[in-house]
């Protein structure tokens, strides 16, 4: 279980500090007692890129995310954010990220407001992942791919921000170690590259990066 220093007190959890936060993103260091999956040098990266969608909601900002159905080739059944691999005609990952929640749940790319980014993510399966932070206002018009998503939902930004819900857990996979976050929510196991994602987002956030 992760277990922060210390407890930051509540945060104004509006759009501009969390743009400004953001932009901090850059600056983070990496956790000097968590080892972060990485591709082994030589191999085959493929690169990719997933929007974070916050949505505005009266009741407090949430993180959108879907999951996947279960006969696709890649991470079948698991939690994600929309994104995937980046095509010759993306300009470049923020195009990557708009295209791809476009495709697979119906976001309309100009709806969206590019907040910033966060570090990339190596995941096992040979992909390098660049999460695009992304702020949506209400209602939303989602038209989910029946094929690529078997459900959109959304977790309150409250809930990832609080230590209390990041846990950690490893694997071995193809001979190495592997350590990753889970952050299990109301029956949906959330874990892998998106907890880690959203564990970075906790600390973009929550603390001193």
């Amino acid at each position: 279980m992760f277990v922060p220093v210390s407890l930051a007190p509540p945060l104004p959890l509006t759009h501009d500090w969390i743009r400004e936060r953001l932009r901090l993103a850059v600056a983070l260091s990496d956790e000097p007692d968590f080892q972060r999956y990485t591709h082994p040098s030589g191999g085959k990266v493929v690169s990719a890129a997933v929007l974070v969608p916050l949505v505005n909601r009266p009741q407090g900002v949430t993180v959108l995310l879907t999951r996947r159905t279960g006969h696709l080739h890649d991470h079948a059944g698991q939690i994600s954010f929309p994104g995937g691999r980046v095509d010759d005609t993306d300009s470049d990952r923020v195009a990557t990220a708009l295209r791809e929640a476009a495709e697979e749940i119906g976001i309309s790319p100009s709806a969206v407001e590019i907040m910033g980014s966060l570090p990339e993510w190596d995941i096992p399966s040979g992909f390098r992942v660049t999460p695009v932070v992304g702020w949506l206002e209400p209602p939303l018009c989602l038209s989910p791919d029946a094929f690529e998503v078997a459900e959109v939902f959304e977790v309150p930004l409250a809930f990832v921000l609080d230590p209390a819900n990041h846990e950690r857990h490893s694997d071995e996979i193809k001979g190495r170690r592997r350590h990753y976050y889970a952050m299990p929510y109301q029956g949906h196991h959330i874990w892998g590259a998106t907890a880690g994602m959203l564990h970075t987002l906790y600390r973009v956030l929550q603390t001193d990066v």
